[in-house]
Parts: C-alpha cells; sequence; structure tokens
C-alpha cells in the first residue's frame, strides 16, 4: 500500500470554531493526523510518500471545483489581512451569507467586501479560514491525485493521508472543515485515467454532501454514502434517503442515513446493503472517503462503533476485490484515531 502524506497539513491549524451558538477550540486539529502517523510507526501497514512535486494538481482540482472558488480560496488569507492587518493575529469564519432562495439575494454580483465573498463561498461558521489553509488544502489534493495515479499504475491500495478533510466540500463552496475534496479529485482522476466506471463509498459519521453534489447528475460515478440521519445530524441538508440522483445520474446515488446511537450490528448490516448497490454497479475501482468519526467516543457524532469495529470494515471493503483509493475524512476522538485508521488499514490488507 502507497500512503502519500501531506507534510504541509499542519499549516492549517485552526484556532476556534462556531459549534452550536458558541466559540469553542477546533475539533479539527493536527494532532488528529499526527496519532495516524504515530501508529503507522507503530504497526507500517504500507510506504509513506509525499506526493510528486511535478503532479498537476491545480488541473486535477479545476476538474472538481469551479474556477472563481479556487480563485478565491488561493487568495482568501491576503484579502483577509488586507481588509485589516489586525486579521493577521485571527482566523477567517463567515458571518453573512446569500440564501438561496429565489429573490432573496443576488448573486450575480461579485461583491468586493472580504466578509461577503466568505459568506457566498462558505455554508457554515465552523470552518476556520488560516494563514496556511489554502496550502494544506491544495496539497492534500496532491495527495489524492497521487494516490488516484498509483492505483492507475497497478497498486492495489492507496491512500491520501491529509487534512484538513474533503468530502463536505463541493464544486463552489466549503464547509464542514472542509476546502477542496480530495475523494472528488480522486474519483475523477481515476476516471480521467481511462476508468469507465467509478464508485465512492462514504463511511464518515456526516453525509459527503459535497461529493454527492460532485456526481449527483452522472453516471460513471456511483455515490453511496452511511452517515448519520440529516434530521438531527450535521450537514442536515443533504443525505436523505429518496436523494438518487438527477438526470443523467439517476438511480446512481444510495443514501443510507441512521439514527443516532446506532451500534455496529446494525451499522455492519447497512454497509453490506451499501457494499452489494456498488458491486451491482461493477465499478473498475473503490474510492473510500474514510471518516473514523462513527467511533464511540467521537465528541461531535453519535455512533457506537468500537476500534476492533475498522478490521471488520476493512475486511468487508476488502471483499469487493476492488483497486481502492482511501482518502482521510473526521474522526475528532484524536488519542484514538491512529488505531482506529490502522485498523482499517490492516483489515483492507487481509
Amino acid at each position: 500500500m502507497k500512503i502519500f502524506h501531506n507534510t504541509r497539513h499542519a499549516e492549517h491549524a485552526g484556532r476556534q470554531e462556531m459549534f452550536r451558538g458558541r466559540m469553542v477550540d477546533c475539533h479539527e486539529v493536527p494532532d488528529r493526523l499526527q496519532y495516524v502517523l504515530n501508529e503507522l510507526q507503530r504497526r507500517p501497514v504500507g510506504q509513506l510518500l509525499a506526493p510528486d512535486a511535478a503532479l498537476e494538481v491545480d488541473a486535477a482540482m479545476a476538474r472538481i471545483h469551479a474556477p472563481d472558488y479556487l480563485y478565491f480560496l488561493a487568495r482568501a488569507w491576503d484579502d483577509w489581512v488586507a481588509q485589516d492587518p489586525a486579521n493577521a493575529e485571527r482566523d477567517a469564519l463567515p458571518s453573512v451569507w446569500p440564501l438561496a432562495s429565489r429573490h432573496a439575494f443576488r448573486t450575480d454580483v461579485p461583491p468586493l467586501n472580504f466578509a461577503a465573498r466568505l459568506g457566498q463561498y462558505a455554508y457554515d461558521s465552523g470552518t476556520p479560514l488560516t494563514a496556511g489553509s489554502w496550502v494544506a488544502a491544495r496539497e492534500g489534493a496532491a495527495c489524492a491525485l497521487a494516490a488516484a495515479l498509483a492505483v492507475l499504475a497497478g497498486e492495489r491500495l492507496s491512500m491520501a493521508l491529509t487534512r484538513p478533510p474533503g468530502h463536505h466540500a463541493g464544486p463552489n463552496y466549503m464547509g464542514g472543515y472542509c476546502f477542496i475534496n480530495n475523494g472528488a479529485v480522486a474519483a475523477q482522476a481515476l476516471r480521467d485515467g481511462g476508468l469507465q466506471r467509478v464508485a465512492v463509498l462514504d463511511v464518515d459519521y456526516h453525509h459527503g454532501n459535497g461529493t454527492q453534489t460532485c456526481f449527483y447528475e452522472r453516471s460513471d460515478v456511483f455515490t453511496a454514502s452511511i452517515h448519520g440521519d440529516p434530521r438531527t445530524e450535521y450537514p442536515f441538508f443533504l443525505g436523505h434517503a429518496d436523494e438518487r440522483g438527477h438526470g443523467a445520474g439517476a438511480g446512481f446515488n444510495l443514501n443510507l442515513p441512521l439514527p443516532r446511537g446506532t451500534g455496529f450490528d446494525v451499522w455492519q448490516a447497512t454497509l453490506q446493503t451499501a457494499l452489494q448497490a456498488v458491486s451491482d454497479f461493477a465499478p473498475q475501482a473503490l474510492v473510500v472517503p474514510l471518516g473514523l468519526d462513527t467511533f464511540e467516543g467521537d465528541p461531535i457524532s453519535g455512533f457506537k462503533l468500537h476500534s476492533a469495529d475498522y478490521l471488520q470494515l476493512g475486511r468487508a471493503i476488502a471483499q469487493l476485490g476492488l483497486p481502492t483509493v482511501l482518502t482521510f475524512e473526521g474522526g475528532y476522538a484524536v488519542a484514538e484515531v491512529g488505531v482506529n485508521t490502522v485498523n482499517v488499514l490492516e483489515g483492507l490488507q487481509g
């Protein structure tokens, strides 16, 4: 297994986020990835690599994300500080948003004020933008691209070990700690590399709303997600079971929401449903946005999986027999996220 590690991830280190009406310390912290690296040192399951600096990562991101959104992200921190030099000492969080309701607000005239532009591209106030957010997110996309290219070159398993995570980022929006959708970048790279059918299986506690949006009208990328019920769980406004795709994509999106408190027995049975749907699609490769926030001790989630269950998850995915790319997503019980991640990788390797 080739594991492409984002060596610049720690440059994105948010100070605080808005969570349930109050400012709290960020849940998405650099230590999350460090604990995985520590466990990989204790239990090596693959070759730890950095992505090639010559990879055409900007082109790969542009296959998923809108040009104006990428332009905004690349310049956002400088614009934030230019608005007020004191901003260099605090992260940027949005405070105003244009509602999507017809006639409510106009979005066809780009605002000049940075706070308005940030709100135009963000859908929550819990995703701090920092001095290093763009650098870390761009390098994460490079890891995802490298992992996809490794599979195209014949690797059975590869992983983008990176943060910030990605599966909440859509074509032209950020949120849920995510800026660039690494799983979508990997899936598109697999398609661009010649594969006709690619599946995405998202096992994060929170619905991969960004990934669903990226592929919702396409039949070449099948998306499946097991997640907390959006009637009660973030991101709330997507992830319902009746969302099956649209147009050419009708029937190629599967959502399997579960109630808070779900234990492994029910979750595992639901996983089998998702795996069967993936198998029926007959993909040539699989992308797994690997969220570990289904763990019982996660502070912002609500499923009840134990560390040993992640071995079973890896083994179940391995039964598909597909070349597989994993992207590191959620998991906020920081001290346990390394063990849980490597358990999945060990299970995948049989």
